[in-house]
This record gives C-alpha cells, structure tokens and sequence, in this order.
C-alpha cells in the first residue's frame, strides 16, 4: 500500500464568494447540475438516545470555509438526504423542539464523496434552550470513503483522548515529544535533533536498516515532519515487519487523523502478530476515530483477553462506553471481569458502573441500578477526587427524580473537579426542575462560560496537530520487501 499526502487546502473560495453573491446563503438546485458522479451524497438517521427514530428534524449543514448551507426535514422513518456540490469544511447537526444533537464537526467533503451518518439527539448539547432529559450522546459515522470522521464533539474528544492514551503504549522515549510537557525541552534541543537527523540519513545512504528508518521517522515526527515520519515508519516495517514497527506506523498515522489508514496497518499487524495486545488496542481506538463503536470494541476486548492483568484494554474500552447511548458488544462481561480483577482501581469500577446504569435505564425494580451506585460509591471512596464518579451518582439521582441527593452529587463533582463543565450544566437542570429559576441561570452560565473556554483550548490543541488529506495510490496490500 502506497500512501501519497497531500495538505488540506481550500481551492474553491473565490468561486464559492461569485457563486453566493447571486445564491445568497442558502443552496438552491441549479440550473446546470454537475455530473451525477460529481454530486456529494449525505444519508442518515436522525434518533434519540433511546435510538427511537425523530422524524420532523430539521437537518442543517453549514459551511465553515464555504458559505453554503442546506437545510433538509427527517422523514416519518427519521431518514435524511443531503445532496451538493460545493466541496469544503462543514457542520452537520439536527434540531427538533429546542433539542438538538451533537454537531458532526470538520467534515471534509469532496466531489464524489458519500458520506452515511447518525445524529443522537443530545440535550447536553443545548443551542439556544436547557432541556431537562437525562441523556447519554453518541453521533455514529459510517464513512464511504477513506478518510476518517468523527461523530461528534464529544465522541471527537473521547477519540483525541484515547489516541493520547495509545501513546502511551510505545516504548519510553518514542512518544510524540511535541504533544505533552517535553515541548519546551524540544525547543531547546531543536538543533541537536537536527544534526541527529542529518546523522541518521548519512548512516542510510551508507547502509539502509529498519533500525534507522524507525529512528528517522521518530526524528522527523518530533522536528514537526509527520508526513516524512509516517514515510520512514512505513519503510521501516517493509523491511522489517515486527510488531513494534508495525504499532509505531498505525500510532503515527492515528496521531495525525488518518483513522482508516491507520485501521488498515494495524489490521495487517494483527495478522501478522495475532498475540499483540497493543496493535488491537490501536486497532480499536482507529475504528472508534472511524465512527465504527461497535468493532472497536470487539477489538478492545479481544486486546484484554490476550492481556487481562494489563488495564490499558479495559481503560480505552470504558471510555468508549461512556461516549455512547447503548451497552456495546462485548464490554459488559470485560468490564465486569475488570472491576472483579482489580477491586481497588477506581475507573474499574467506575466505568462498571456506568455499564449497569445504561443496561438498567428504564427497568423498574432493577438490581443492576443499586449495583451501579454501590460501584459509583466505592469508586468515590477508593479516589475522593473522582469527579465523574460523584457527577454520575447524581445523575442516576435525577433519572430516579431524587433532585436533592442529585444537587448534592453534582456539587461533589464541582468540587472534586473543578475543570469540569457538566455538573454546572446538571445542576443547572436540577435547580430548574426545582422551580429555582435564578440558582438555574446562574449555574448555566457558569457552564456556558466553561464550554467556550473548553472549545477554545481544544481547537488549539486540533489546530496543532497537522491535518492529513489521504490518497490511496492503489488498493493492492503492501507488502514488507
């Protein structure tokens, strides 16, 4: 497989500003309609987060580096079909009765493209209104094509979490030097990795290695060149097609978004090293980048069975499991074994927890929901500074319309955390439902101040990481020579 990159540039500005000075803002049909085959097609479902079906949405694309927008209505069936012709950057999202679902964010669309998505209807994801539904939020993406979307922003931040945290993975000294607290050092030592770089290819000219191509890719990431490290990882593991090489290319490839390229190396790792827990694990957290829950996590427990002793598994499984609205595959009987293996580790039972409250949700008379607190009650106890824990123990209040230990539950998680932004918003809902208008305002403007100041910190972070534009040269596998 050979990968060709390219950076991600818009080409169309001037004739999209010529286009809408006589279209205005909203996109029409046109008169002179572009070749079936140039069309961009969006189809997908509109649904709550009982996954029930919302017809009448209404379903917006916007443009953000084209002013182009559509707006289309969800069938009785909650279907929806968007088609255009504008390539560009766009948001996706649908509204229905002040509720609206998790926007699908940075959504590069093409000439050709066809795009299959899922929207969740979120009330945690308010526009203009608070609405007081408990809720879990996942927006789904299934992609045609291949390069990688995210879902949603809160499945987009589980996903940049989780690619953090398969980092996490390589050997010591191989991480991004760049992405975390060594970024001052790399400065300082910008030079010495320069002349190690220049060392490196002189050592290649002379006598080409795995060994060195590894290194070269390594230099090259941390002198702010992946699209000359993903290079050197890939002729590193033709020429030598070990697990480690294997891992470091899928990792490097997932670092810079290129999910289905990186699901496609770490594929072929595994089949290559059946008994490498980590290349499964990335091969889970690249699938969840890809939109694709569900194999993602048959992949994390297939990597906690060949490893059950080691969390890493288990840890990147629970956090998908709290990103999405239904149980997936699988993770119940991992997570529970996770939570029975390791007593005192308080995410194991923080994220059984949550397990049971979904599976429970709605069933009267269910021990699953007084297991679930019991487990969110020790994680509190095991890790007092556990804020997500105490934020879903007054969750669970609320759904059970227990307003006041809820209140109490969501001011824990303030304190424990202050950093986080949820519980003001479920406090918010709650003193709200208490008929405390002003105690409500107060705590939603809090968390709106909060979310803004959240945005802005992760944007910097997205808009740090280089954006990649995948063109697959051919589909014939690569082969190690």
């Amino acid at each position: 497989m050979n990968l060709i990159f390219i950076r991600n540039r818009p080409v169309f500005a001037a004739l999209a500003a010529l286009v809408l000075s006589f279209s205005g803002v909203i996109a029409r049909a046109q008169n002179s309609s572009p070749k079936r085959e140039d069309r961009i097609t969006i189809v997908g479902t509109v649904r709550d987060e009982q996954g029930t079906a919302v017809a009448g949405a209404a379903v917006r694309l916007i443009g953000k580096d084209v002013r182009y927008s559509l707006e289309v209505k969800s069938g009785p069936d909650g279907t929806f079909t968007l088609s255009i012709s504008a390539r560009g950057t766009y948001t996706l999202w649908a509204q229905k009765n002040g509720r609206r679902s998790n926007a699908v964010s940075s959504l590069v669309l093409a000439p050709g493209d066809k795009k299959q998505i899922e929207l969740v209807m979120d009330p945690s994801s308010p526009s203009m209104e608070f609405d007081d539904q408990p809720n879990f939020s996942v927006a789904g993406v299934t992609d045609w094509n291949n390069t990688g979307i995210h879902g949603s922003d809160a499945s987009q931040r589980t996903s940049e979490a989780l690619v953090k945290e398969t980092l996490s993975l390589k050997p010591a000294g191989a991480t991004d030097s760049k992405a975390g607290p060594g970024a001052e050092n790399f400065r300082d030592s910008e030079k010495e990795l320069r002349e190690q770089r220049e060392r490196v290819k002189k050592l290649l000219a002379s006598t080409e290695t795995a060994d060195a191509h590894r290194k070269l890719a390594e230099l090259d990431e941390r002198l702010g060149d992946p699209l000359e490290a993903v290079h050197e990882y890939e002729r590193a593991t033709q020429m030598d097609p070990s697990e480690q090489n294997y891992f470091e290319w899928g990792t490097e490839l997932l670092l810079h978004r290129a999910d289905q390229p990186a699901v496609e190396v770490f594929t072929k790792g595994t089949r290559s090293h059946r008994r490498s827990a980590r290349i499964l694990a990335g091969l889970g957290v690249a699938l969840y980048a890809g939109g694709n829950s569900e194999e993602a996590a048959r992949k994390l427990c297939e990597a906690a069975d060949l490893n059950p002793a080691d969390p890493a598994a288990y840890l990147f499984l629970g956090r998908i499991e709290r990103a999405v609205p239904a149980v997936l595959p699988c993770s119940e009987e991992k997570l529970a074994r996770f939570a029975k293996d390791q007593p005192e580790n308080a995410l194991a039972n923080y994220y059984y927890g949550i397990v049971l409250w979904k599976r429970s949700r709605g069933m009267e008379q269910s021990g699953g929901v007084q297991q679930a607190e019991a487990l969110l009650e020790k994680a509190t106890a095991i890790d007092p500074k556990f804020g997500e824990a105490y934020l879903q123990l007054g969750i669970m209040h609320f759904a059970q319309g227990e307003l006041e230990q809820a209140i109490r539950g969501y001011k824990k998680a303030s304190e424990a955390s202050p950093q986080l932004s949820e519980p003001h918003y479920r406090l918010g809902l709650a003193y709200r439902r208490m008929n405390e208008e002003a105690k409500a305002e107060q705590e939603f403007r809090v968390y709106e101040e909060m979310q803004k100041a959240e945005t802005a910190a992760l944007e910097k972070e997205r808009r740090e990481l280089r954006q990649f534009l995948i063109i697959l040269k051919d589909q014939r596998p690569a082969t190690p020579r």
